[in-house]
């Protein structure tokens, strides 16, 4: 006897109480919503990770290229997209990638880069199950010409 109706049923529930986004999560991950709390801006609230799963902790990464040298000095957009495509290396060197994610911490030296930050975010996440994240702002990072720093966290099955 098949499982599958039991399964689809579950997820209807699930969806129709609005605690999932409406994809199927990958590896078993579920991303949720709950009731009761604000409606998330390219982040999901809670993910629940399977038993299991490897895990990847993946250092803060900042706008170095391979050779070490600073990518966009005083262009918050340029870091931005030189940090999310470190993760990218970072994720892939353990057979891993942006879908695999599921909690970014970022942290900024001015908050007002946010449409900046979002915008190259986008690009890597699954708009359909974004990862957990924090965002802070901070006085200052490693160094002085460091505009954000990014870590995260990834799940593998």
């Amino acid at each position: 006897m098949s499982r599958r109706p039991a399964c689809c049923l579950a997820l209807a529930v699930f969806l129709f109480a609005g605690l999932v986004h409406a994809a199927d999560p990958p590896a078993g991950v579920r991303f949720l919503d709950p009731a009761g709390l604000s409606k998330p801006n390219g982040y999901t609230h809670v993910v629940e990770v399977p038993a299991g799963a490897r895990t990847l902790y993946l250092s803060g990464q900042i706008a170095l290229d391979a050779n070490g040298k600073l990518v966009g000095a005083g262009d918050f957009a340029a870091q931005a997209e030189q940090v999310f495509a470190n993760l990218k290396t970072a994720l892939a060197a353990s057979g891993a990638s942006f879908r695999n994610v599921v909690k970014l911490d970022m942290y900024v030296t001015d908050m007002t880069q946010l449409k900046a930050l979002r915008a190259a975010r986008d690009k890597y996440i699954d708009p359909q199950h974004p990862p957990a994240s924090t965002l802070v702002e901070v006085r200052r990072l490693a160094r002085e010409d460091l505009m954000l720093e990014i870590e995260a966290t990834a799940v593998v099955p």
